[in-house]
């Protein structure tokens, strides 16, 4: 796992994180058990160069990257930084060959050199392929082999655009783990299509030994593959094995929202706020008996404390019950089955749920309702008693 929250993820539109946000994701990704941080891009100036240089001082126990263009003199900025790693970025497809004004001879060429010059100062050589997923594959093949001759360990299969699908991700990293066998593979994704995490975990499954990820999803355009979502998707379901401990995840995404400005989605997969509330009375009877009838996985596993039944339009009985027990108000079945009206009234006109102070307000209101129009009667009974024998939701 290869974040780059603090490189790719930084390049969203309106992001910058300042420097002790910069240690303080750092050291959090470190705690999670993250294999690799791609710390910056030194070429961008002293500013990222210093930062890079802080987080490298802290010592953390995972590697620690660089992200250089196809540059000799980005490489030596890298080396000045000290990190251990270093990845070289290279155009590959047509289309940004005729952007760059470059062609495939001089990727070829400059792979070659530029491997062989950054092997002399870091332990760990990347190199890119920037828009794999719409470079031709003869040239990928040989540009991956000629990486692996020059002393490059792993070669990253950029999806730049998100444009690639889970079948042809399967078909093109097996058919590279299988051209050029003995060098890894990574896939980097984008999430323009809304694939960017099938896409990592099929990769995997075909055979990539890395993969690329952002907290959050955070990235350009429509951001990168999610490293919560990939990571409960590979460790928690898929079977895989990895050092990531799952129960920081909720701490490291609510960390980066604040750093980044970017508010997560009510409905975001796996740290949304969304995710672990209920509101439908077929489920939230279902969660009070079983957490696992209509959850994936229990919020603990994420850091988080439990589900929430909320009280809406959609409630049932046993949310009501269960929600007025929290306050200490104990009702039946048969009780909770007369209120769900009124509660379908007020969630309806003010198009919302209801907090749980709204909740004991209508259930005490609907009580003395009732209990003044039982007066006349001269029967002395509960309140309780009053409010389910007389119809007062006619209205």
């Amino acid at each position: 796992m290869v974040d780059t929250t603090l490189r790719d993820g930084e390049q969203a539109p309106g992001v910058v994180f300042t420097t002790l946000e910069k240690l303080e994701i750092a050291a959090a990704l470190a705690r999670i058990g993250m294999d690799e941080i791609e710390a910056g891009i030194p070429a961008m100036g002293e500013g990222a160069c210093c930062d890079i240089k802080k987080i490298a001082a802290l010592h953390l126990p995972c590697i620690l990257s660089s992200w250089c263009r196809a540059d000799q003199k980005d490489i030596e900025k890298a080396a000045a930084c000290k990190t251990q790693g270093v990845h070289i970025s290279f155009p590959t497809s047509s289309i940004l060959l005729k952007t760059f004004g470059k062609d495939e001879a001089w990727v070829m060429k400059s792979l070659a050199k530029l491997v062989r010059f950054a092997r002399k100062y870091f332990d760990r050589v990347s190199v890119g392929a920037q828009d794999a997923t719409r470079t031709q594959q003869d040239f990928l093949y040989e540009f991956s082999a000629l990486a692996s001759e020059a002393g490059a360990q792993r070669v990253r299969i950029a999806d730049t655009v998100g444009m690639i699908s889970p079948f042809t991700v399967m078909n093109l990293i097996a058919g590279l783990v299988a051209r050029v066998p003995g060098l890894d593979f990574e896939f980097h994704g984008h999430n323009d299509l809304g694939m960017a995490t099938a896409n990592a975990v099929t990769a995997v499954d075909a055979g990539a030994s890395a993969l690329s990820v952002t907290v959050n999803g955070l990235g350009e355009r429509a951001g990168n593959a999610p490293l919560e979502e990939v990571a409960m998707a590979l460790f928690e379901k898929g079977g895989y094995g990895g050092t990531i401990n799952k129960t920081l995840i909720t701490e490291l995404c609510l960390l980066v929202a604040r750093a980044s400005g970017q508010q997560i989605h009510p409905s975001k997969p796996i740290i949304g706020r969304n995710v672990f509330r209920h509101e439908s009375g077929i489920h939230c009877s279902g969660l009070l008996k079983a957490p696992c009838s209509y959850q994936l996985f229990e919020s603990e596993k994420i850091g988080k404390k439990g589900f929430e039944c909320v009280i809406g339009y959609h409630s049932g009985s046993a949310a009501i019950i269960h929600a007025l027990e929290q306050q200490g108000i104990f009702i039946d079945k048969t009780a909770a089955k007369k209120l769900i009206p009124l509660v379908r009234q007020r969630a309806g006109l003010q198009k919302s749920v209801l907090t749980p102070a709204e909740l004991k307000e209508l259930y005490f209101r609907a009580t003395c309702s009732c209990a003044m129009g039982a007066r006349g009667a001269g029967k002395k009974r509960s309140a309780i008693e009053i409010l389910w024998s007389v119809d007062v939701f006619a209205a």
